[in-house]
């Protein structure tokens, strides 16, 4: 579909076009209801399950109403993990390239400072985790007077975490006027009173979970001994010869000892579990999804912060302890049209909670039979040709977008009187540059960066050689875009 001649909606050519390069086929089932009402102004409550497209029902519609040249948030998107806050910038932020707009993330384990400097800039869009944003306000880091649009993701996880209250006090604070979108797996009584006392005459959309997507998920379980789920889990990377997969566990402790166990066997692995560093955790998800390596042991922080549409085995190394968490965990495979499959290892004293579990999940889990070392070591060596052969590195979205735009450092800034206005009408001025070649312009106390679009960005670097900015030649270098 070319997004720019959808006779549905009425996409400016911008978002049409970043829409075009992200690779977005149709809209999904919950972006056709929500999208409209988006632009209606309605608010909106949304029962929808991981996986079904929720992040561009909102992104899309709200990129649109951004007034570009306000200084303030116009759109507050809360979210429950830092590592959804980081994705969500994102993939909004993605959204948005072509149009300039500007998010900034906001979470704890991040110096407080260095979001503070970001949110002196024009910011149109904010994420941020509950804590970490009511902390900003009560600062007065953040003027949120201005904010149109509220969006509350994973309503359902907020109540888990314990953000409700935080949740309540930031609402309190945003104008009366806006529009408020609510989203959320599931709909406890908490989270339902929430929308009776904040929203107004809220439209409810319920998705059927898209569960289509779980039926390109194969769910198998294996009984297994605790002392033998190693053994078991090598046999099985051999025997599936994943191209990339997720290994769950409850602890951290767990998800350390199983690391060290495949790293000593040779397999490329990587760790994600909260008591990781902030800046390691990031690294280990954006590592994972260019595919510096190809298993990612996890905890339950993993299940609702990455979105890699090609993660091709999931496995619960242990029993999730809700069984809401089993549904987010396999719901990282079988994206995006895929082919996946689901394993959980269950001992023969967890039967009951298992059962539980299929209850839950409306599905009675078939039963595999443990694979014999021989097929294992028959498969192992198919899987080593394989991997010697498939080890390229893979480009995630938004370095597909990046490469089309050049980011530029000036080594002029805020302390030597330099406003976006001189870098945007110095640009201008070369010959075959106009204004929608020329991206989001950051201004700093020391250095301002700018992103040129079209490819130009060579004919840029040139020309600002000896073209003066503010009545003097800059010195400037082409930068590579943050993490």
């Amino acid at each position: 579909m070319n997004f720019g001649e959808n006779k549905k909606y009425v996409f400016s050519k911008e978002i049409a076009k970043a829409l075009n390069e992200l690779g977005y086929a149709k809209l999904t089932k919950v972006q056709e209801e929500v999208i409209p009402l988006v632009f209606a102004q309605k608010d909106i409550i949304v029962r929808a399950q991981t996986g079904s497209g929720k992040t561009a029902a909102f992104g899309i519609p709200v990129c649109e109403k951004i007034e570009l040249e306000q200084k303030n948030p116009q759109v507050l998107v809360l979210t429950p993990t830092r590592e959804l806050a980081v994705q969500l910038k994102q993939d909004i932020a993605n959204i948005g390239r072509f149009k300039r707009i500007r998010c900034a993330a906001v979470f704890g384990r991040q110096p407080m400072e260095i979001q503070k400097r970001e949110l002196r800039q024009r910011v149109h869009i904010v994420v941020g985790t509950p804590g970490r944003t009511l902390d900003h306000i009560e600062r007065k880091n953040i003027n949120l007077e201005e904010v149109r649009y509220l969006i509350i993701d994973e309503a359902d996880k907020m109540l888990d975490m314990g953000f409700i209250e935080q949740m309540k006090a930031i609402i309190k604070v945003l104008p009366a006027n806006r529009s408020t979108m609510l989203f959320s797996a599931t709909m406890p009584d908490e989270i339902q009173e929430i929308c009776q006392q904040y929203m107004k005459q809220p439209i409810n959309i319920e998705v059927e979970s898209e569960n289509h997507s779980l039926e390109n998920i194969r769910q198998v379980y294996y009984e297994v001994e605790e002392n033998e789920k190693f053994n078991l889990l090598t046999r099985l990377i051999s025997i599936e010869r994943p191209d990339s997969g997720i290994f769950f566990c409850n602890t951290r402790d767990k998800v350390e000892d199983i690391f060290e166990k495949l790293k000593q066997k040779g397999y490329s692995c990587g760790i994600l579990h909260g008591g990781m560093e902030q800046r390691d955790r990031l690294h280990s998800i954006h590592d994972f999804k260019r595919g510096e390596f190809k298993f990612l042991i996890a905890t339950d922080v993993a299940a609702r912060g990455i979105h890699v549409d090609d993660i091709s085995l999931v496995v619960n190394y242990e029993m999730p302890l809700a069984n809401e968490s089993y549904v987010h965990r396999i719901g990282r495979t079988g994206r995006a049209g895929n082919i996946g499959a689901a394993i959980i290892f269950v001992t023969k004293d967890e039967y009951r909670t298992f059962h539980e579990l299929e209850e839950y999940v409306h599905y009675k889990i078939p039963k595999q039979e443990t694979p014999t070392l021989g097929d294992a070591e028959e498969e192992k060596l198919i899987l080593s040709h394989r991997a010697e052969s498939e080890s390229t590195v893979k480009i995630d979205i938004g370095e597909k977008l990046n490469r089309q735009i050049t980011r530029i450092r000036i080594n002029a800034g805020k302390k030597t009187k330099l406003r976006p206005g001189d870098i945007l009408g110095a640009i201008s001025s070369i010959s075959g540059i106009n204004g929608e070649d020329i991206g989001i312009i950051d201004v700093r106390d020391t250095c301002s960066y700018v992103e040129i679009l079209e490819d130009k960005g060579k004919l840029v670097m040139t020309a600002l050689e000896v073209t003066k900015i503010k009545g003097k030649i800059q010195k400037i270098k082409e930068v590579g875009f943050p993490n």
